[in-house]
Formats: C-alpha cells, structure tokens, sequence
C-alpha cells in the first residue's frame, strides 16, 4: 500500500472506529485477536435489534407467516454467503451450521472414507481440521500429512498431491491462512489436488476475514468458515459451502430433526431430504441469521479490498516493530515464527518474546502484562499442534516422551515444557488485526513487550 493510498484509507477507518467502536477507547483497549473473533459494530445490533422488533419469525419448519418470514431470511442469507464467495447457486450449497468446527465435521463423518481410500492434511491445520484424521482411520483410509518449511508454508504440496496411494476416493484439507502464523497457502493448490483426483476441503475461517475468496476461479469442494470470525456477530453460526457435485458424494451416518422427509419408528426406515437438506440439522437458528445482514452491509461498504489493504499496512508495522526491539547486549526481543514480510500472507504474527539471555519467556506471562496494559492478544498453540511443533522444532521422541510423562501426572503446559528443557518455548503469543484496529494499537503492543528489554525472566 503506497503512502498515498495510506493517508486517504486511514481516515476513513478512524472514523469508522469512533463511530462504531467506540467502546475501545471509551475502556483505553487495544484488541489484536481478530483470528479469535472479529469484533461487533454498534450498527450491527442496532439493525438486528430493529429487525427482530419490526417482525415475527418463527420455526421454518412449519408454513404460518412467521415461519416464512425465517425462510425468507435463511434464503436471502445462503444468497448472500454465494455472493461473498463469487460462488454459482447452480455450482453450490449453503449449510448453515454451529461453527467451522461443526461444518467440518459434517464432511470428515459422512465422507466416504474406506479401505482404498486417503487422507492428505496440511501440518498446519486447526484442530477442527486434524480431527478428520479419525474418522479416517477408523474407516481404514489411509492418512498422511504435509510437512512445513522453515517459514511454515507448505513444503512441496505439489509432489504430494501427485503421489496418490490408490484409486479410491481421496480427501485434501488445509487452510486458506493459517490460524497460527498468518501464512496464506496457495489457493492454486485447489486445481493442482483436482488433477490428481482429489476432493478438497478448505478452511477459510482465518482467510475471509480480509480477502476475498472467489470459488469460481477456486472451486474447492467444500468450504468452512464462521460468521463472527467475518465480521464479530452473530456468534453460534457458521456455514459449509458444498460443490453440489461433491455433496452427493457424502453419505450421512446418521438423521435429525429437519434432515429428512420422511422416518419411520415402526418400520426403521428414513429417508434423507435431498442434497443440502439432509445435512441441516435440527432447527437452524433464526434469528440468529436473521443478524447477518447487517454484517454483510458492513462488508460491503468497507469494501473487502480496502479492509485488506488496512490490515495489511497494520501487519507491516506489527512486523517492523516486533523485529525492532532489541536488548542492549543486541539480542532480538522477539523472535517470529512464520513470515517476516508481506508475502503470501495474513494479518495473524505468531511470535515469542525472548529474555537479555534469549531464552523464551512464557507466553502466559506476556499475556498478563499485555493484559495490564489494556491489550489483548492470546498466548498457547492457537489449537494448531503441527504448526507449533514444526515453529518450535520439538523432537518428536522427546516430545512424545513429554506427552505420555505429563499425561499421567494430569497434563498442563508447564509440566511438558519442564519436561523438554528450557531451550524451547511451548506455546507462543499471538497478536492479529482487523478492521477496527489503528495503529495506536499497535504502539500500545510494542510498549507492553518492550517492557522485557534487558529483563532475564525465569521460566
């Protein structure tokens, strides 16, 4: 972003913070945890509010007024959420769900997983997203994963996406933008897995916060992601956008309320509704929904290249400043685990403050002073264990010993990492920018770490 552009954008979102956060600095806070969730606008609610005084909505499973007064929402929503991601209704599926976690599991548990078949996982992927490796297993499938290079991208994907095992069904799942150290992995990968014979599953949580997500030039198969990660509220939604082509390849092990058309108890029998209609389970929420609207005008009139654009510069400094810092022997006071620049990635630096000894001070203790000081940022493995275990080179032996000693003691952080020794950091700090930061944030951040310059702090 070229200086001019700088001076023209960033007042535009200095208004935008004191006309719609001011909260922030009504409490004196810098919030750098946009990966853990975007925050609400006040307009949100105050639309949401008027809306729900405005109508009667009721469960749409039934066929009075109120009931299709929710459809009517829910329908204008999946339109909405195919035009976010320039997707075709005639290519694609919308499936509302809890979260990303519960869009993911949609898939891991009704994809065909079997004998003959495989599994290909990023080492950096989510939690939500590793655990598809036991549905997997469990089936007889077989699963592998990609390692990560020094900077955590994806080492060699191309090699290991043309490597297929057997000729059975296959599954790719990775990330759009780590969780962990902001990395964009390449969304080029999506036509390079098809090639090959594979399905693709992308989590898109921390991607289309601030990027745009077109799946008409990258048409993974299924797409995870959480509303308020977007844009803060409502909480407790979250979609699984499918391929119609790919859904029918699902099978669902199992039925609820609002999935089929038809179950009997006497007989044993069922039968799904049609394509995205048997994997809406139970009563979808409403109301709920109903907020999203707001948030999508919000979008669109911030404009999806201009909140890149904003985040980007703010990453930038985040980045200068975190290297910056330094003891007065000359020692880094930070040490960041991922990218140093701008390249092919996000608004989300993992990093580790280091002592005048340059050991790692532990994350819980940066989180507190942060905390003291008014910002917040959040410390742990970011619930990414292969991102962390490559950025912080553990042995496996040694850290599979950790793991089964700390376990049967009852397992806690600080056990394992006595365990390993005192050369490596377990777990680290994470700060991560949106649409209502400004760079005073940033300077409150680089102040509350600048307080461990010349410090050696006992682990």
């Amino acid at each position: 972003m070229l200086d001019a552009d700088r001076q023209a954008t960033e007042p535009y979102f200095a208004e935008l913070r004191r006309r719609e956060f001011a909260r922030l600095d009504a409490r004196h806070h810098a919030y750098l945890d946009y990966t853990g969730s975007a925050l609400h606008a006040e307009r949100q609610l105050r639309a949401h509010h008027t809306l729900l005084d405005a109508h009667v909505y009721g469960n749409p499973h039934s066929e009075h007024e109120p009931s299709r007064a929710s459809t009517a929402v829910i329908d204008d929503a999946r339109v909405r959420v195919l035009r976010l991601l320039d997707a075709s209704d005639a290519d694609y599926r919308v499936i509302f769900t809890a979260n990303t976690s519960a869009a993911v599991k949609l898939v891991a548990e009704s994809y065909p997983f079997g004998d003959g078949t495989e599994l290909l996982l990023s080492s950096d992927n989510h939690n939500s997203v590793n655990g598809v490796r036991e549905y997997a297993a469990r089936a007889g499938a077989a699963v592998r994963y990609l390692p990560l290079d020094r900077e955590l991208r994806l080492s060699d994907p191309a090699a290991a996406l043309a490597r297929r095992a057997y000729a059975g069904p296959a599954l790719f799942a990775y990330p759009a933008q780590s969780n962990f150290s902001g990395v964009r992995h390449p969304l080029a990968l999506i036509d390079a897995a098809h090639a090959h014979g594979w399905d693709v599953l992308l989590d898109a949580a921390a991607f289309i916060p601030s990027s745009r997500l077109s799946l008409s030039e990258h048409p993974a198969d299924f797409v995870a992601f959480s509303f308020y990660k977007l844009f803060g509220y409502p909480t407790g939604i979250g979609a699984l956008v499918a391929r119609r082509s790919a859904l029918s390849r699902l099978r669902r092990p199992w039925f609820a309320g609002g999935t089929v058309e038809f179950a009997s108890v006497q007989n044993g029998i069922h039968r799904l509704r049609a394509s995205a209609g048997a994997f809406e389970d139970g009563t979808p929420d409403f109301l709920g929904i109903a907020g999203l609207a707001p948030g999508f005008a919000l979008i669109d009139e911030v404009g999806m290249d201009r909140l890149g654009a904003h985040v980007m510069h703010l990453t930038d400094q985040l980045l200068q400043g975190l290297q910056s810092l330094v003891h007065a022997n000359g020692q880094p006071l930070a040490r960041i685990y991922g990218p140093g620049d701008l390249r092919a990635r996000g608004g989300t630096i993992a990093f580790n403050v280091l002592d005048a000894t340059s050991r790692p001070v532990r994350h819980a203790l940066v989180e507190a002073r942060a905390r003291t000081a008014g910002v917040s940022v959040r410390g742990g493995c970011f619930c990414n264990p292969g991102a962390a275990e490559a950025a912080f080179g553990f042995p496996a032996a040694a850290a599979a010993h950790c793991l089964a000693a700390s376990a049967r003691a009852g397992f806690t952080p600080d056990r394992f990492a006595d365990c390993l020794g005192p050369g490596f950091a377990v777990g680290a700090v994470r700060a991560s920018v949106g649409l209502a930061n400004s760079a005073g944030d940033i300077r409150r951040a680089m102040e509350a770490i600048s307080t461990f310059r010349d410090k050696e702090v006992a682990r």
